[in-house]
C-alpha cells in the first residue's frame, strides 16, 4: 500500500453532510445538480429585472420626448431676447469702454510679424 492514497479519508458520519450528498448527486447527474438551477436562476432573474428596465426607460422617455410645433413656438417666445456682444462682454467681466492698446515688446533679434 502506498504511503499516501489518491483519495482523501471521508467518514460515515460526513457521508450524510448536505455538501457530501450535493458533491455525490454532482458527479453522477452535473446537468440536473447544477445546470437545470443555473439556467433557471438566469431566466428567473430575468423576468424579475425586466420590469426595473421598462421603468428606466419610460422615466427617460419622458424626461427626453418630442415636441410638438406649437409647443416649440410657445417656448421661443417665452425666452428673453438676449444681445451676443452684450452677453460676451457681461461674461468677460472687464470694462472695455477704458482700455488702452498696448505694443507688446519683442525679444531681440524676434520678428514683430509685420511684412
Amino acid at each position: 500500500m502506498p504511503t499516501f492514497q489518491n483519495k482523501t479519508f471521508r467518514s460515515s458520519a460526513d457521508a450524510n453532510k448536505l455538501g457530501m450528498r450535493y458533491r455525490a448527486l454532482m458527479s453522477k447527474h452535473p446537468f440536473l445538480a447544477f445546470g437545470l438551477p443555473f439556467m433557471a436562476v438566469i431566466v428567473a432573474g430575468s423576468f424579475v429585472l425586466t420590469p426595473a428596465t421598462a421603468i428606466r426607460y419610460e422615466k427617460h422617455d419622458r424626461k427626453v420626448r418630442q415636441m410638438t410645433k406649437e409647443e416649440e413656438l410657445n417656448v421661443r417666445r417665452a425666452a428673453r431676447k438676449v444681445d451676443m456682444k452684450e452677453e460676451y462682454y457681461r461674461l468677460a467681466g472687464r470694462d472695455l469702454d477704458n482700455w488702452e492698446q498696448k505694443r507688446v515688446e519683442r525679444l531681440p533679434g524676434e520678428s514683430d510679424g509685420i511684412l
